[in-house]
């Protein structure tokens, strides 16, 4: 791992946070992989859970494209899939929710489960842009459908994520 990250400038870069089911189907983990590619080709580090589905296809994105992705992990090295740059154990299980969305400045969210559900309601409540893909259609508490921009492909998703980052 050292030698992939020697020479390479980190600080600066924008960070997006990519979120998603640990269950993928083909097609979603497809999303997550080509969502992953097109983050790494404009310079930018992505933050996930490090595990497996989306996480995993992001990660695997992400090395394709030459960039670095960072998986915060429950509680063990050993659920880190095969593809992420620095795996870093963080002790908290499902609570490492919280810091897999406040690491990023934007968060991209693809599919889900209960996990992602809860993952999009940190990202809201901290005011971060939130972009949906296939995910969840949430409604906030005036029935109103919550800010989230939804699109439909992984171009659309990082398109959506990076504007207006500075």
């Amino acid at each position: 791992m050292g030698d992939e990250l020697k020479g390479k400038e980190l600080k600066g870069r924008k960070i997006v946070s990519v979120i998603g089911t640990s269950t993928a189907s083909p097609e979603l983990y497809q999303m997550a992989r080509e969502t992953g590619r097109l983050l790494a080709e404009r310079g930018c580090i992505v933050v996930c859970g490090g595990r497996g589905g989306v996480m995993e296809g992001v990660c695997l994105g992400v090395a394709e494209g030459g960039g670095v992705s960072v998986g915060l992990l429950p509680t063990s090295l050993s659920e880190a899939n095969p593809y992420v740059s620095i795996p870093l154990v963080t002790g908290l299980g499902e609570v490492r929710n919280v810091a897999v969305v406040s690491a990023g400045q934007a968060v991209i969210s693809i599919g889900g489960a209960y996990g992602t559900l809860s993952e999009l309601g940190f990202a809201m409540r901290q005011g971060k842009p939130v972009v949906g893909l296939g995910t969840w259609q949430i409604r906030d508490e005036k029935g109103e459908p919550a800010a989230m921009v939804r699109v439909s492909t992984p171009l659309e998703a990082v398109t959506a994520a990076l504007e207006g980052l500075s």
